[in-house]
């Protein structure tokens, strides 16, 4: 609250004007009580948590056999569709969800995944092999300070190669490669989700390879 809202403009030789005064500022003070204690009683109303969070299931590691759903925009929670994807990226960010129960396993940030399109000529023999006709996923946690990673940019010594960025201290890494890093302090690539195709469905065709998260304090 910024000092100008206590102000109270009254000239100190106009004494007619002092019980007005006294008794704005007195109301002044209590609206703002009030809306300090609304504030407080309404913390976290803007950001509910997902029903999902707490079910059995909803925090553990993908999974072979879960599908993808969307873990933002205005298609959040629908299935993520493999001819929805464009060659190329951007890469979109989704949760692995287990299909008998259909819980989303949003419990825990780890597992949200980035997706990305790419070009299967492009892929290395090893990331091709656990690719869905290029499509391929990863961890969306930075290796380094485990931070969101969330940018799709030209590498900074790649030339016109695109890749995920995690803009915290700017560690890159190549999808293409299986995320292995290619600018920055991360020590290690991407955990990499292999996948398949089930019924024109993109499914998790296995658990992560390598290790989820930062080995770096934040």
């Amino acid at each position: 609250m910024s000092r100008a809202s206590f102000n109270i403009c009254s000239s100190p030789s106009d004494n007619t004007a002092e019980p007005e005064a006294d008794t704005s500022a007195e109301q002044t003070r209590r609206e703002l009580l009030l809306g300090a204690l609304a504030t407080t009683a309404c913390l976290g109303c803007s950001a509910p948590a997902r029903a999902d969070d707490d079910q059995p299931g909803a925090d553990e590691r993908p999974q072979k056999g879960d599908l993808l759903v969307l873990s933002e925009g205005d298609n959040e929670g629908q299935l993520l569709k493999p001819d929805e994807l464009k060659l190329g990226g951007p890469p979109v960010r989704a949760w692995p969800k287990d299909p008998k129960t259909s819980v989303v396993r949003s419990g825990s940030r780890l597992n949200e995944i980035l997706v990305v399109k790419l070009d299967p000529n492009e892929l290395d023999e090893t990331t091709r092999a656990r690719a869905a006709d290029g499509i391929v996923a990863y961890s969306a946690v930075c290796a380094h300070a485990a931070c969101p990673v969330t940018e799709w940019v030209k590498a900074d010594q790649g030339g016109d190669m695109t890749v995920f960025k995690c803009p915290c201290h700017n560690s890159e890494y190549d999808p293409r490669q299986g995320a292995q890093v290619v600018f920055g302090p991360a020590p290690r690539r991407l955990a990499a989700l292999p996948l398949s195709l089930s019924e024109g469905s993109l499914t998790v065709a296995g658990p992560f390879i390598g290790k989820v998260g930062g080995s770096q304090p934040g």
